[in-house]
This record gives C-alpha cells, structure tokens and sequence, in this order.
C-alpha cells in the first residue's frame, strides 16, 4: 500500500457511513416534502382545534340567562364564569407558548386538547355557580396550550411568507366561525337540552381534532432550546389576575374598599416586577427587546384595544337580546351571527388589500367601521331592528376581520419562525387580556351606571325583589314572575330603562378605545415591513430578497437602499428586531 494511501477498510466504512447520511438526508427532503404537499391539511385541523376555543367563547353568553336561574349566579359571578377562563388563559399562554417552543408545539397541542375536552365535562355537571367557576378556570389551562401552538405550528408550516400571510388570513377568519356556532349551536342545545350542554359539545371536537392532529400535524420547536422562566411566568399570573380581580369586584365592593385597592396596587408591583425581571434575565419568557420593533408593539397594542370592545360589547349586547328584546338563546345566537360572517370575509380578505394599500391604511380603515358601528350599538332603535341592526353587526365584524389578520401578521412576520411559540403567545395575550379587560372595565362600568340609575326609581318595590332588580337586569327578569303583576310591569320598566341608558355610556367608551387604536396604528404600526435577513435565507429556494418581494406581490415596496432606514418621524418606517438586521425590500 503506498504511503498516504488510506486502507481499505477506511474507504469502506467512509463510504457507508456517506451513504447513511446521504440516506437520512434523502429521507428528510422526503417528509419536508410531504408535510409540504399537506400543508393545508394542516392548516384544517389547527383550525378545528382553534375553532374549539372559538366556540367556547362565545356559547357561554347564550347560556348566562338560564344558568342565573338554575344556578342563582350573581351578577359578578356571572362576569367572573367569563373572566375565570380567560384570566388563566391569558396568564399561562407566554409560558404555554415557551413550553411549546422548547419540548415540542405538537405535544402541547395535544396536551391543551386533552385538558380542555376534560375540564369542559367538569363545567357540564357542575351543580353550582363556584363550581362552573372553578371548572371553567381550568379550561383555560387546556386553552392558554391550544391557543398560540396553533399559530406557531401555522408559521413554521408555511415559510413562504406569501402563503403564510393566507393562511394567517384563513386562521383568523376561523376565528368568525366558531363566533357564529357559539351562539347559534349554544341557542340550538338550549332549546332541547340543559345548559350543561353548551360544554359538553366541546368533548366531540376535542376528540376529532386530536385524532386527525396525530395524523397531518407536524412537530417542530425552537432549535436554541432556551431555558425556562418560572419566575416571570409567576409574576406574569400574579399581575393579570390581581388587576383584573380589581376591576371586576369593583362595583361590588366600592373601587377605594381595601380588597379593590389591594388587589390592584400588588398587581401593578407585580407587573412592573415582571417588566424588570424579563430585562435582566438571561433567559426571559418575553424578550421584552421585541416591542422595539414597530410592527411588534403597534401591532400588539392594537388588537388589544380591539378585542377589549369585541368581548366587552359582545357580553353586553347578547344580555341586551335575551332580558331586553326578550329573544330566545336560539333567537340571540341568530342576531349575533352576522359578526361573524363579516369576520369570515375580512380575515381572508385582509391580505389581498395589505398588498395594494399596505398594512397601516388597512388596519385603520377596519378600526374606523368598527368604531363606527360599536357608535350605534348604543341606538337600542337600530340594534332592535332586524335588518339595520344585521347590517351594522356584519360590518362590524368586517371591521374587526380587516384589523386583526393583518395585525397578527406584522407581530408574527417580525419575529424569527424559531420564536413563533413566543411570537404567538403575544398575539394570544393580547387577544385575552384585551377581551378580559373589557369584559371587566366596561361591565363594571356598566354595572355601576345601570344601579346608580335603577336606584332612584324602585319606590315601592319590595325590598327583596329591589335587591334583585339592583344586582343586575338578569336578576330583575328572575323576579317578575315571583311578584305581584303591578310590581312587575314596574320592575321591567325600570330595569329596561337602565339597561338602555347604560348602553349610551358604555359604547362610545368602547368605541374611545377603538379610536385610540386607530391613532396608535396611523403613528406607529409601518406601512411597509421588511423581510428579515434570516427568513430570506430560510427559504428552500433561496431566492433573493426582490425576489421574495414580487412573489408576495409588493412591487411598490420602500426605496431600495443599500441598509435598513431608521422609522421615520410618522411611523411609516419600519425597524428590523432585536438584532435582527433586515433589508427592506417588502411591504406588508
């Protein structure tokens, strides 16, 4: 054998161990292959499993009326079998989403299912209203792990950025449909069956999407397999659940009592704990470095304020059709379904107007119709009118389609795909937290308009039935048939009338904050984003960044130029993430 020359044997187990690399690299273009030519199966069954979550919230209001009665839910109880479920939604979805991220976002998908499908079995048979509380604290376990993994697996799914924006589209036009078969299937099982029943429907769709997920749902996680964050998750909890415990106990307890006042100041110290902790920490679940960028923080701030009027005037205006018009769960579910259906165009729609006219002037045209709409939500004329008020709800939920697609499009296009659970996590919080917020801000106020009115002109009432009529309108619809004919006519009369003057306060505040939105996205979300140095190099095809450009159809992008411009004075800029170098060849 002459000198240098390797032995036989060498070039043998060279050329096989070759072989088995060149084999398993075979084997994973394959099943790339294949998870790609499923994708939008994928995208099916992470909407059924979204669609679960959508269902459940909103179903419940349809139910408010009879569990009052069978129950004897108080008011604040009431508003905490709402809250219960988001609060822990809300404050487990960062962690849920960093869970995801680092073990893998197809276990806790599944995982979230499992204990949603559950948890609903508890809600079903639960024999009072502590318990339905307690029950419904628990879903939102299940859901905070449903919620953002959905999202992320969504995003790590579709790397080209203009499928992606699809089906961000789609997934956020599914968030309508499970709008419409809450309230519609909710009315539909009340009518036959007991209120148990609007959970336990959760159970069937639970099972579906966990079978068809094992089967098209790919797994994936974030290569950096960063720590955990025990610490800020706790603190994160803390802060959500004490400030909210303030505002809606509230009307209830006095707002300077010292349960109130308590509970909101350690709320507050635990939220500027957490902010403190997530900057120093070497690991932190929010890189709180992200809201640096425009299109993350504009965009997160806005759906926010969005969903703090879409929950808040929903729990008010189903209240409105059942104890007001006196409409039936299936009659209710029926006048709220043309939200829906708006948000089932707008969602989809969204992408193709981003295109043309660019994500600042889309988002803002949405918060306008819906402003505008939740404006008339306070004429009790319109909204009792079938046809007016049917119109005015199918722009709204037009509005809220062409708002939130494209938001959470810019929050999840700012981020690397590696931090999608996170990137997900966010958009989900704000989602709740907005929805929690206005459940509890705008019922509170509502509640202390509606007995600082109604107050005044119960003379003559009974004393227990007064109590009754005071709690809130559902408790005064309780009574009517308990009292003497006379009392009654006095009692719907006066509990009417505070209702309806309590929606002229209630509405223009939410449409304030809608307003605020509009303003936050005109000064701050860019019109036009950049495409992120290290999602360009993602793609398969390696295509260029002009390239990357014409496909996702922004030929009018920013100027070309050789690096990233700073956000100009108006916002219309658009600054890459934390250091995340970016070249600014698209617009979104």
């Amino acid at each position: 054998m002459a000198h240098g020359r390797p032995a036989r044997g060498t070039v043998w187990f060279n050329r096989l161990v070759d072989s088995l690399a060149g084999s398993e690299t075979r084997e994973q273009a394959v099943d790339e292959k294949t998870l790609h030519e499923r994708r939008w199966w994928t995208l099916a069954v992470l909407c059924l499993s979204l669609m679960v979550i959508g269902v459940d919230n909103t179903i419940l209001n349809v139910a408010l009326p009879k569990i009052v009665g069978d129950l004897g839910a108080k008011g604040s109880q009431l508003q905490w079998m709402i809250d219960a479920y988001t609060i822990v939604f809300a404050s487990l979805l960062l962690t849920a989403g960093a869970l995801g991220d680092r073990f893998g976002r197809k276990r806790m998908l599944h995982g979230g299912v499992i204990v949603f499908g559950t948890c609903s079995t508890l809600a079903a048979f639960s024999g009072s209203a502590t318990g339905l509380i307690g029950a419904r604290a628990l879903m939102g376990i299940g859901g905070a792990a449903i919620f953002p993994t959905t999202l992320s697996i969504l995003t790590n799914t579709f790397t080209d950025p203009a499928e992606r924006a699809k089906a961000i589209g789609i997934w956020a036009g599914v968030t309508g449909l499970g709008v419409a078969l809450g309230p519609l299937g909710g009315g539909l099982l009340l009518e036959h069956f007991w209120w148990g029943s609007v959970f336990l429907v959760n159970v069937p769709l639970c099972l579906a999407a966990l079978v068809l997920g094992w089967f098209v749902i790919p797994d994936s996680k974030d290569p950096s397999e960063g720590r955990l964050d025990p610490l800020g998750s706790l603190l994160s909890i803390g802060a959500l659940f004490g400030i909210l415990f303030a505002l809606i106990e509230g009307p209830d307890q006095g707002w300077l009592s010292a349960p109130v006042v308590g509970a909101f100041l350690v709320g507050a110290a635990l939220l500027a704990a957490f902010a403190w902790w997530e900057l120093h920490c070497e690991h932190p679940m929010l890189d709180l470095h992200f809201f640096s960028n425009p299109r993350f923080s504009a965009a997160s701030a806005t759906i926010t304020l969005t969903y703090f009027a879409l929950f808040g005037s929903t729990f008010l205006l189903t209240q409105y059709f059942q104890f007001v018009l006196g409409y039936s769960p299936l009659k209710a579910g029926f006048m709220t379904a043309p939200v829906a259906v708006g948000l089932m165009v707008g969602g989809p729609t969204a992408p193709r107007l981003v295109r043309r006219f660019g994500t600042k002037y889309v988002v803002t045209g949405g918060l306008t119709l819906v402003g505008l709409c939740l404006l008339t939500y306070a004429s009790d004329t319109a909204m009792s009118s079938l046809a007016i008020g049917g119109v005015v709800r199918l722009l709204f939920g037009l509005g809220i389609g062409l708002t939130t697609a494209p938001a959470t499009e810019s929050i999840m296009g700012s981020l690397p795909r590696g931090k999608a659970g996170v990137g997900s996590a966010v958009n989900d919080t704000t989602r709740q937290t907005g929805g929690a917020l206005g459940v509890a801000v705008l019922g509170s106020i509502f509640s202390a308009n509606y007995r600082s009115i109604i107050d005044g002109r119960l003379a003559g009432v009974p004393p227990a039935a007064a109590e009754a009529a005071r709690d809130s309108i559902g408790k005064a619809v309780g009574v009517l048939d308990k009292v003497p004919a006379g009392t009654a006519q006095v009692i719907r009369g006066d509990a009417d009338h505070a209702y309806l003057q309590s929606m002229h306060v209630v509405y223009p505040i939410a449409a304030a904050a809608v307003a605020l939105a509009a303003l936050i996205t005109l000064r701050y979300l860019p019109a036009r984003a950049s495409v992120a140095v290290d999602d360009v190099a993602d793609d398969a095809d390696e295509r260029t960044a002009e390239e990357l450009s014409a496909a996702i159809g922004l030929e009018d992008a920013l100027p070309d130029v050789p690096h990233q411009v700073d956000p100009a004075p108006d916002g219309g800029g658009d600054g890459p993430g934390p250091e995340r170098p970016a070249v600014p060849t698209g617009s979104r």
